[in-house]
């Protein structure tokens, strides 16, 4: 393959456009910096840490607009330590999901291995398209994700009809999806994320928006017995009831990562100075327009989900036609500087990904719209 150098001139500012980790602006590295001696080596119990986590829970609050009988609380692990902690902790017997990619897929293989809990029901669709779960009798919650990372499919977030009455709980995923997708947190009961997406931060935490009902559910299951009358094993970690009453405390059950909470804190300080949710996936839908517009006017690529009333704005896949090796796009970027535009690996497809996250700047997505359009042509 030829050496191709893309002029400067072209070249974005910032060259980071992956869909998780993120990109991580200055100013978050610059708040690492002024906590070096006083925050980061310092203990999580201490006040200075416990101001961090509460500024963290305030402002996400605010951030997504949280009804007021809901709660922020995190812990370690990450999303995909959620899965696990929501079979332990918030799915009593049956759950339904819809599977529409590879995460959403994740947590209904996670509650499929639980042997506390019955089989799941799966509502299955392709990828590049997306299926709700339907109301299903003997199910006490319902699972998806609004934004499936793999595939660039934003789903609708809204309640099951009959799923109230019923009892049941609606769960979530939303770690490429809160802080770039507009959401009404009152149509969740847990709506749970990673901090390496929109929010710019490590991964290794997850954080829950978790409504009155939840909470219940996960104070009752703690205590509850299996039809065999042998109580619920839940390991400490998974325990959604001890995260719950060590975030009221403004910490967590174990040490998290300092340097995270700090570029956390940080960024939902910035969303919020910025306007908040409206500003923030005003932003992402603008920068997403502008890759879904290229594709569409391209004679070599087209945006992977057809239904434009799916495609995401947080992170956005783009065919590649066959002719033009997906890869050498990749690597040749990346030799220029522009990082992290792969497709999602498990998917196999000759495709580009890009992750649009609210840090992302709508000037540097046109410059990469030109930059691949340089590539493209000498290849």
């Amino acid at each position: 393959m030829a050496n191709i150098v893309i002029p400067p001139s072209m070249l974005p500012e910032d060259g980071r456009f992956g869909a998780g980790p993120s990109k991580i602006r200055t100013e978050q590295v610059q708040a690492l910096d002024a906590g070096a001696t006083d925050v980061l080596g310092t203990s999580h119990r201490q006040s200075t840490v416990k101001q961090i986590v509460g500024g963290i829970r305030e402002g996400l609050a605010e951030f997504l607009q949280l009804p007021d009988d809901y709660e922020i609380v995190l812990g370690n692990g990450g999303a995909t330590a959620f899965w696990d902690i929501a079979c332990a902790s918030l799915i009593t017997r049956r759950a339904a999901f819809g599977v529409y990619g590879s995460f959403s897929a994740k947590f209904a293989a996670s509650a499929a291995s639980a042997p506390f809990l019955e089989e799941p029901v799966i509502y299955r669709s392709e990828p590049g398209t997306c299926r709700l779960p339907e109301y299903t009798e003997y199910v006490d919650a319902y699972c998806w994700a609004h934004n499936e990372t793999s595939t660039g499919v934003a789903a609708p977030v809204r309640r099951i009809d009959g799923s109230r009455e019923q009892g049941a709980l609606t769960i979530i995923d939303a770690t490429s999806a809160a802080g770039a997708l507009p959401v009404d947190i009152a149509q969740t009961d847990a709506y749970y994320f990673s901090p390496q997406k929109a929010f710019g931060a490590d991964g290794g935490m997850w954080i829950a928006a978790l409504s009155p009902a939840a909470i219940d559910r996960a104070y009752g299951i703690e205590h509850s017995t299996s039809l065999e009358g042998v109580l619920r094993w839940i390991p400490p970690f998974l325990s959604l009831k001890s995260a719950i009453e060590n975030s009221r405390k403004d910490q967590t059950l174990n040490t998290p990562a300092i340097a995270t909470l700090i570029m956390l804190h940080e960024q939902v300080q910035w969303l919020n100075n910025n306007g908040g949710m409206a500003w923030a996936t005003a932003r992402c839908a603008k920068s997403a327009s502008l890759l879904y517009q290229w594709a569409e006017r391209s004679d070599y690529a087209r945006p992977f989900v057809a239904d434009p009333a799916l495609r995401s704005n947080a992170v956005v896949t783009v065919d590649i036609d066959e002719r033009i090796n997906a890869k050498q796009i990749v690597t040749t970027l990346r030799e220029n500087g522009i990082l992290d535009t792969s497709g999602y690996r498990k998917l196999g497809r000759n495709q580009l990904r890009f992750g649009v996250f609210p840090s992302v700047e709508p000037a540097d997505v046109a410059a990469l719209t030109a930059c691949i359009d340089y590539v493209a042509e000498r290849l």
